[in-house]
């Protein structure tokens, strides 16, 4: 009995402090999209952490999103868009569950459940000095990051494993925006 109280009384309160999102859904797509991209450049620019072959597929997920949202944008402002508004959240959801599924495949990985990829290194490594450039001129090998090795991990979870769970988290705001466009039918 308490539970559904509880239900009662969150439900409404959660709906009042995600309408503002969920109506403009296609434009928070675009603004987590270039959040989650700068973020990624941020720990590889300040942070020394290269990204490997998954980590990049991760952000082509995030620039196809953030794009489509962008395009989605103008689409439901066109003479007949509304009626592919919630089209539109759906499709956000599909490539926020793309992107999800990326980044587990990712996690998976990196905790050597499965295999990753054998494109596994990416070229660069950790960045460029005069000491890697030496030894690369020199003939020596420069060995870029691994998919299956974590370099960062928080709270047990390693960025692909945060990236999942956020991107869960966002297609099901896509799904709940996109319920919401066919009940303002």
């Amino acid at each position: 009995m308490a539970e559904a109280r509880f239900r009662a009384i969150s439900t409404p309160m959660m709906t009042e402090v995600l309408r503002p999102f969920l109506d403009r859904w296609r434009l928070c797509a675009l603004a987590v999209s270039a959040a989650m991209l700068a973020i990624a450049h941020a720990f590889e620019s300040f942070g020394g952490l290269a990204p490997c072959t998954l980590c990049l597929r991760q952000r082509e997920v995030y620039w196809w999103v953030g794009g489509l949202a962008l395009v989605f944008m103008v689409i439901v402002r066109l003479p007949g868009g509304p009626r592919v508004r919630q089209a539109t959240c759906w499709i956000l959801a599909l490539g926020f569950l793309i992107g999800a599924g990326v980044a587990v495949y990712h996690a998976g990985a990196e905790w050597k459940f499965w295999a990753g990829p054998t494109t596994c290194a990416s070229v660069g490594g950790a960045g460029v000095n005069a000491q890697a450039m030496s030894a690369l001129l020199e003939g020596g090998k420069i060995r870029g990051p691994s998919c299956d090795e974590a370099p960062w991990v928080f709270l047990g979870l390693s960025m692909a494993g945060w990236n999942a769970l956020v991107s869960l988290g966002l297609a099901a705001l896509s799904v709940a925006a996109a319920l919401r466009e066919r009940s303002k039918r």
